[in-house]
């Protein structure tokens, strides 16, 4: 993955629109976020990052609708939500919109830790499922102009994946546990969209 060539890919999109929106799906793991924080950096101040994570539904919701255990997958997140903000972003390019997040820490969505400035002509948002063929994710995938999808050999996604979770207090079986109940189901799930996507690029970040 050669990010000078990306990064000058992302300026074309800029060309676009007053202000544009790229999509980075891919499975779990692979590098999507680590992708989309080089864009944002290397366009210094003309693009901004927002990550569909930060639309993840509360644990309170999640133990309501009895789907705690699939905590990632596209039924947990309010992709409605997602799709109002991309409108936002795109229909509104003066005005200065503060973007959630996702706290590892807290396993818990975060109000408020991105921001999109009013100089911003390229959003960078990210998630595995962007190119997802159903509803609400159409509409989400709609108002982009292009979708990128980040792919990594398995074995790199699931110690990446393995890393994640013991990194927020589970134990090693229970993270592994998680990866192949959980992570797994998701990434296959994502596998089946990667034909909607612009291009297909290779772990390298």
């Amino acid at each position: 993955m050669d990010l000078s060539a990306l990064v000058s890919d992302a300026r074309m999109l800029m060309r676009r629109g007053e202000r544009v929106v790229l999509g980075l799906a891919g499975p779990p793991g692979a590098g999507k976020s680590t992708l989309a924080r080089a864009l944002v950096d290397a366009l210094d101040g003309l693009a901004a990052y927002v990550p569909l994570d930060g639309f993840h539904l509360s644990n309170v919701q999640l133990d309501r609708l009895g789907l705690r255990a699939r905590k990632g997958a596209e039924a947990t997140f309010d992709v409605r939500g997602y799709a109002a903000l991309l409108v936002r972003l795109t229909s509104e390019p003066g005005r200065e919109v503060y973007v959630p997040d996702f706290d590892r820490g807290l396993d818990e969505p975060v109000a408020a830790r991105h921001h999109v400035a009013p100089a911003v002509r390229l959003v960078v948002t990210e998630g595995n499922y962007l190119a997802l063929d159903a509803p609400g994710w159409r509409e989400a995938r709609s108002l982009m102009a292009e979708v990128w999808y980040v792919d990594a050999p398995e074995d790199l996604r699931d110690a990446r994946l393995l890393a994640r979770h013991t990194g927020t207090g589970l134990g090693p079986a229970a993270a592994r546990a998680r990866a192949e109940m959980n992570d797994r189901p998701n990434a296959a799930l994502v596998a089946a969209s990667r034909s909607r996507c612009d291009r297909v690029l290779a772990a390298g970040l």
